[in-house]
């Protein structure tokens, strides 16, 4: 945890990520509004090429913190890519100097196709765009239930 920092402190904009070995989702929103908003699919498996895009996007939109998506089992016991997206926000925290938490992202995904199948976009065509929207699912959480949010 961040000494003096607690979620109640944290305002302004806020980027969320939807971390996955093949594709990493990232949605944007800010405290003011409470609201989410996809923003964008990082489609590369190089690091560097991730944390360089990840880069540009903290430059463009100054967040206040960051949210990182943690993947558990349903029962809410850990799996591999709950390490692994605990090792993401370690990274995204130590490169960026920002306060990075972690929320609960199950059934993130499921909610996600839902809401794109309510915009008409099915099957095969969400592949494209799933993961910045289960992103925005991440965020949403977050908004709704700040205290759900641990430090990285």
């Amino acid at each position: 945890m961040n000494p003096g920092v607690t979620t109640t402190t944290i305002s302004g904009t806020l980027l969320a990520f939807d971390f996955g070995t093949k594709r990493i989702g990232i949605a944007v929103g800010n405290t003011l509004t409470a609201s989410a908003r996809p923003l964008a699919t990082i489609n590369d498996e190089k690091n560097d090429v991730r944390f360089a895009r990840i880069g540009a996007l903290i430059a463009e939109w100054q967040p206040a913190a960051l949210v990182v998506g943690l993947p558990c089992n349903e029962d809410g016991t850990p799996h591999e890519m709950t390490a692994l997206s605990r090792r993401f926000a370690n990274r995204l925290k130590g490169r960026f100097n920002l306060p990075t938490l972690l929320v609960d992202e199950r059934y993130t995904s499921a909610a996600a196709s839902s809401v794109l199948d309510e915009e008409g976009i099915h099957g095969r065509k969400q592949k494209a765009v799933i993961d910045q929207y289960a992103a925005q699912q991440i965020l949403q959480a977050y908004f709704d239930e700040p205290s759900a949010g641990i430090y990285a």
